[in-house]
């Protein structure tokens, strides 16, 4: 499957906003990279909330969604102090596979600033992959 292909999402159904803080930028106050990461955590986190499942009710079931693959295309940089949207939709809810896709945007919509995606596998305490529950995946993709 193409990297295209899980950032062609027709909608994002979760949105909120960020700001890039001072201990975010580097010397020339601009963002380093790695923080895309923890926004896009930061938006997937938001997402299940808002889908009725929260990260920390899945854990307590039993689940923990472990990274399998990171990707984030940068089209703009984000400066200090700057606002942006985070975008989040689930691309994909298996019972061993899911995906989720983020878009960073400007505030007015008008420019996309980067763009990516995560894939997750359920682990259970001992790290050995296990399938999630129908319940789990419904609250996902509702």
């Amino acid at each position: 499957m193409s990297i295209n292909h899980y950032l062609e999402v027709p909608e994002f159904p979760v949105e909120i906003e960020g700001r890039v803080r001072y201990s975010e930028v580097d010397r020339f106050g601009v963002a380093h990279n790695k923080h895309y990461f923890e926004w896009f955590e930061v938006g997937r986190t938001e997402y299940c909330r808002q889908k009725g499942i929260s990260y920390k009710e899945i854990e307590e079931r039993g689940y923990v969604l472990v990274v399998v693959e990171a990707f984030c295309r940068y089209r703009r940089p984000l400066r200090y102090d700057d606002r942006f949207l985070i975008q989040v939709a689930c691309r994909e809810a298996k019972p061993k596979k899911i995906v989720f896709a983020y878009q960073l945007l400007s505030l007015d919509r008008s420019t996309i600033i980067a763009q990516g995606y995560t894939v997750h596998v359920p682990v259970n305490s001992k790290a050995e992959v296990i399938s999630l529950p129908d319940s789990i995946l419904a609250s996902l993709i509702s």
